[in-house]
């Protein structure tokens, strides 16, 4: 097989017309890769994202061939999938305030173009979710657009249909984890076409990395939140005299041990399965 791509968590490799998506336990903050690894990362972000799809697969097609066609070595990691063309957009969902998001309504009251109430505090609950897109930057950090700038990017039709899918599986997402006593807060979608030109879902889906996950019990609308996923690890960075250039710091083995307690927990209380590894 060969190595097509390289990013800050995963490895694509081309076999034959498909692909094998494998995530690695590599850590990224600020766009930055992570001298430690965090171990099963790889794994716990691969089988819950392969449990959403089939919780999301009446919404849109996704990229997944199979779960178990993979190289021994990857077992558990790895993922076969469709080649797609993937959409030059990072699709958000946001049902709370925070984050980047918190930042931009901070500034001007808006965010992607959308204007929101007034006096809204970190991790308010909006009135409804919303649709606030990026740029998906190869070099530096994403960018907020407004839905105007991904039609003109990729046309009304299509942004049309991909806009209503992130908000339906943002909501499909949050139901699922409300019963469950977590709270999504945002999300971040990738989608791409199939060769036939069918939009699919792609890349992973309500993961750790890609998601907030929040306690429900204990939420608390004013100050940080304790988070199930990846923000724990910003914030332990955030801490630091570090100008979020390469090379990133050591991770503590403390803060390794509890991020990867956070990522079993939420897998664990998402699908209702105990990890074992």
């Amino acid at each position: 097989m060969e190595l097509v791509h390289s990013g800050k968590v995963r490895d694509v490799y081309a076999d034959g017309d498909d692909l094998i998506l494998v995530a690695s336990d590599r850590v990224s903050v600020y766009d930055v890769v992570l001298p430690t690894p965090v171990p099963d990362k790889g794994k716990i972000l691969t089988q819950l994202s392969l449990w959403w799809f089939e919780q999301l697969g009446d919404i849109i097609p996704n990229h997944v061939l199979s779960a178990t066609d993979v190289p021994e070595e990857w077992a558990g990691r790895a993922i076969r999938c469709r080649r797609l063309t993937m959409l030059p957009v990072e699709w958000i969902a946001r049902g709370y305030l925070t984050g980047l998001g918190l930042k931009e309504y901070q500034k001007d009251g808006t965010v992607s173009g959308i204007a929101l109430p007034a006096g809204l505090t970190e991790a308010s609950r909006l009135p409804e979710p919303i649709f606030t897109p990026t740029t998906k930057a190869t070099e530096g950090h994403d960018e907020f657009i407004t839905y105007d700038d991904v039609v003109r990017q990729i046309g009304e039709d299509t942004a049309a249909r991909l806009k209503d899918v992130t908000l339906e599986i943002y909501k499909r997402g949050a139901a699922i984890a409300a019963e469950r006593g977590i709270i999504i807060a945002d999300t971040k979608l990738e989608f791409g076409r199939a060769a036939d030109g069918t939009l699919m879902l792609g890349d992973e889906v309500l993961t750790p990395d890609s998601s907030r996950f929040w306690p429900a019990d204990q939420w608390r609308p004013g100050r940080p939140q304790h988070s199930l996923d990846k923000q724990f690890v910003r914030d332990w960075s955030s801490t630091l005299d570090w100008d979020r250039t390469p090379p990133g710091p050591e991770i503590p083995q403390d803060v390794v041990d509890a991020t990867r307690a956070r990522y079993i927990e939420v897998y664990e209380r998402l699908t209702g399965r105990r990890w074992t590894s």
